[in-house]
């Protein structure tokens, strides 16, 4: 019987996750489109300037970008290029691998990351944090 509660708990806690993931999910894309963007948009948008703030380019292979985003590749290809139509970022091929493909953060790109930035962190601020008597997981 402990066994059995012990996994409905474990469960209850899965749940739990997925809703507050959800309900992050929706509010982050409400509060995203004031600036034209959806969650998915502005996560690629921000990767791509974390990569630039580290020191390095603000570009990266799709591959790389794939693997730190929760997307399928069809979808993450779609989204690339819709942020493409919209002058934020650009593709090209890699210069050492020209089967890849490499995407970088335009300056347009930069300027609606930074205008959005505070928004999203706010909302996750909002949304994640626990001291403040928020949701938690």
């Amino acid at each position: 019987m402990a066994a059995k509660k012990s996994e409905q708990a474990l469960v209850g806690e899965w749940r739990d996750m997925l809703a507050l993931h959800a309900r992050t999910l929706g509010e982050l894309d409400r509060e995203l489109d004031r600036h034209g963007l959806g969650a998915s948009d502005f996560e690629v948008l921000d990767i791509l300037a974390e990569a630039g703030a580290e020191g390095g380019e603000s570009c990266l292979r799709v591959q790389e970008i794939a693997a730190r985003v929760h997307l399928s590749q069809s979808a993450l290809s779609r989204l690339v290029a819709r942020l493409e139509r919209d002058g934020l970022v650009r593709r090209a091929m890699c210069s050492e691998d020209r089967r890849g493909v490499r995407v970088e953060l335009t300056g347009a790109g930069r300027t609606r990351h930074a205008g959005a930035r505070p928004l999203q962190r706010a909302v996750l601020s909002r949304m994640l944090n626990r001291e403040a008597g928020g949701p938690g997981i």
